[in-house]
């Protein structure tokens, strides 16, 4: 556990230190959100944190190929430097999206080619824990990783819309996953508690942590769509990781629903991004427009349409992604009785904070006037 205790500060430490250069960096580069119909900042922001996020990832995994607890780690396969990969890619993706603007197209490209990257270099999604199910073509192993990545990175991206809202989100449902993957390594692998999955996911809550202090409100620097995209793309990689970790006949099936859930859904850990997204998704579609098109109704939106400040529409959505993550990954350590029990109590008490006693209403929802 101190190793990986290790990666995730050495993450959050470089990604704290490097985040104002990328500050600096996304002035000079003219990478700054303007205040638009549909914003809820009310000042001109710099964005490209996802290049201190890439940074802070990426020596992280550096440091942990020369610990010695890690070392088999990479010995066995290249996956770690794959999703590192595949993140560079979309980070730069990324990069251009936040300086220039570009169509949605455009950047869908990007991330398919970001994550036929990763699969082609080993990440790929072969195996359905809960079912026991093998993907037999290789074709349609690597259709599924990148479908994976993709809904991942767009729920991601969809879901970045307060300060610190993207970051807390990941870092808090990345922690539950962190949790788990570290207790299967454990039950699956009682000689050797090294973890590619939980490497991965640890190095990259360390990131998000390291990002928040510059993010949260009022923001100094937003993580655009670089770090949206990359810090979506990791979290599904490490997620298809795991798989290749459960043994239906050491974990049992309760154990191995956390990780079917997030490799398909993926519901434990990003309920709420995938929940605003398809939401999203739908609403654009009916309305006529692209799936990409803006709009003001997103469930932040509607969080602040209810009257809750900047700060607790995003402390709301904190809890729910905790209840939902923690929930699953629960069944890990308790019964399922008790898990339930304790996902129905969180749920109340989510639901008691997101309707509770309002201090006062907040601004309507409306279609913004410009896209």
């Amino acid at each position: 556990m101190r190793v990986y205790l290790l990666v995730m500060l050495i993450a959050a430490a470089v990604t704290y230190l490097t985040t104002p250069m990328a500050r600096w960096l996304a002035i000079r580069t003219g990478a700054v959100t303007a205040v638009r119909a549909r914003d809820v900042h009310t000042v001109p922001t710099p964005r490209l944190g996802g290049v201190a996020m890439l940074l802070g990832f990426a020596v992280a995994l550096l440091f942990a190929a020369r610990m010695p607890f890690l070392s088999g780690v990479f010995a066995a396969s290249s996956a770690a430097w794959a999703i590192l990969a595949g993140g560079a890619l979309v980070c730069l993706v990324g990069v251009a999206d936040d300086i220039w603007d570009l169509d949605w197209v455009t950047k869908l490209v990007g991330q398919v080619l970001a994550a036929g990257i990763m699969a082609w270099q080993g990440v790929q999604l072969v195996t359905i824990p809960i079912a026991g199910l093998t993907i037999g073509s290789a074709r349609l192993s690597l259709f599924a990783t990148v479908i994976l990545a993709v809904i991942a990175m767009n729920a991601v991206n969809f879901v970045d819309g307060l300060d610190g809202l993207a970051a807390g989100v990941i870092a808090i449902g990345g922690t539950a996953f962190f949790v788990y993957t570290y207790l299967l390594a454990r039950n699956a692998s009682p000689g050797d508690w090294s973890s590619l999955a939980t490497l991965v996911i640890a190095a990259l809550v360390g990131t998000c942590l390291g990002f928040l202090p510059h993010n949260f409100y009022p923001a100094r620097i937003f993580m655009g769509d670089s770090g949206a995209m990359l810090i979506g793309l990791v979290f599904a990689g490490a997620a298809i990781v795991v798989t290749g970790q459960i043994d239906p006949k050491v974990v049992s099936a309760r154990q191995s629903l956390p990780a079917f859930l997030p490799i398909v859904l993926p519901a434990a850990v990003m309920l709420i991004p995938l929940v605003d997204m398809t939401l999203a998704v739908f609403r654009r579609i009916r309305a006529g427009h692209s799936p990409f098109h803006a709009d003001r109704m997103h469930l932040h939106h509607r969080l602040l349409a209810l009257g809750h400040s900047h700060r607790r529409a995003v402390a709301i959505m904190y809890v729910w992604t905790a209840v939902c993550a923690f929930g699953a990954a629960a069944l890990v350590v308790v019964s399922t009785t008790t898990a339930v029990i304790l996902l129905a109590v969180g749920f109340v008490a989510a639901v008691l904070l997101t309707v509770g006693p309002l201090r006062h209403r907040g601004r309507p929802v409306a279609e913004p006037k410009e896209a």
